[in-house]
């Protein structure tokens, strides 16, 4: 990657930003966070204050699936609902401060389960993680979007019809800088034949799932806050339930998936199953969840979709993250998972 690209966050500026609109003095410093593949995300201290920044990645092929301020609006407006989500600060949409668009929320304190299962939670304690996990979705899914302001966010109808036309579309912006990816184009086409009928309209997270958490670190599990929200929307809730259950890993999956390194904590004993997470949200929701797989199916092309433009990046030498490198396996291995669930 060249070194002549400009910082990610043009650190002065933003001291200056900061000194201009927040109360508070002392020196500035910046610290980026690696964990996370999408949005660039950097930890922010000033004196006694610490913060989080969040900006879209450098290069961005699918700008939309990376709107920070999108994220803001939706994280402002939830803050006096029963949601679990961090408080905002500022945000600014002036690109010229310090490169992009970004905004502030607070930091909170606790853990997020990526690699390794902390070892607080042990296993008469995993249970809880998993219905925590549910149990904060269906509190998003409770709450009506005119309730806080979020009627306006997005088309309250048509949500699924506009989901496989806008990543199609993104398919297509992507491949002329990537590869023709024609099992992708397969399960854009079996989705759009096999169609379900939205049963309820609600705030849509678009990425919900364990890693995008953050639990207490203390026991029994306590989960503290929702993070990342730059795909959240209205639409049909049981997409992120889908979303959800095609990252949850249990004992006897396959090991050649493109997260399994990062993703096979909840294989270990006494974590929930997939069936025992949906029947939870089913109970709570009453919602009708036999057509889950399609969602799964939409959760797995989506994502596949979503990283062939990282891979896009990656090859214009446009992120220095060497994650994105697997993609030109990780890619089609996904596009493989979609089509063997989708013609079971």
């Amino acid at each position: 990657m060249s070194e002549t690209l400009p910082p990610l966050v043009d650190e002065p500026a933003l001291a200056g930003f900061i000194a201009t609109h927040l109360p508070g003095d002392g020196e500035l410093s910046l610290h980026r966070h690696q964990a996370g593949h999408s949005n660039e995300t950097f930890f922010v201290r000033r004196g006694d204050d610490e913060w989080v920044l969040r900006r879209p990645p450098r290069g961005a092929f699918l700008p939309s699936a990376h709107d920070v301020l999108r994220e803001y609006r939706v994280l402002h407006a939830l803050k006096d609902t029963p949601v679990r989500v961090p408080e905002t600060i500022i945000s600014c949409e002036d690109e010229s401060v310090i490169g992009a668009p970004f905004y502030l929320m607070e930091k909170v304190e606790g853990v997020v389960i990526r690699q390794e299962v902390p070892e607080i939670f042990a296993e008469e304690h995993r249970a809880g993680l998993g219905d925590e996990l549910v149990d904060a979705l269906v509190e998003l899914h409770s709450v009506a979007p005119a309730s806080c302001g979020l009627d306006t966010f997005a088309k309250p109808t048509g949500y699924l019809e506009r989901q496989l036309k806008r990543w199609t579309g993104q398919l297509e912006l992507t491949m002329p800088f990537s590869r023709p990816m024609p099992d992708l184009e397969r399960i854009g086409a079996w989705l759009a034949d096999n169609l379900p009928e939205t049963q309820k309209t609600s705030i849509v997270q678009g990425d919900y799932k364990l890693d995008n958490v953050m639990f207490a670190s203390s026991t029994p599990a306590r989960l503290v806050a929702i993070l990342d929200w730059e795909m959240s929307t209205l639409g049909d809730p049981l997409a992120d339930l889908g979303w959800m259950i095609s990252f949850w890993r249990e004992a006897g999956d396959d090991t050649g998936d493109l997260f399994s390194d990062t993703t096979r904590g909840t294989e270990q004993p006494g974590f929930r199953t997939r069936d025992e997470l949906i029947s939870r949200y089913t109970d709570a929701t009453g919602l009708d969840t036999d057509k889950l797989e399609w969602y799964v199916v939409l959760a797995i092309w989506k994502l596949a979709i979503l990283l062939e433009g990282s891979y896009a990046r990656h090859l214009a030498g446009m992120t220095d993250d060497p994650f994105f490198a697997q993609l030109e396996h990780g890619v089609p291995a996904l596009a493989n998972k979609a089509l063997e669930i989708a013609r079971a």
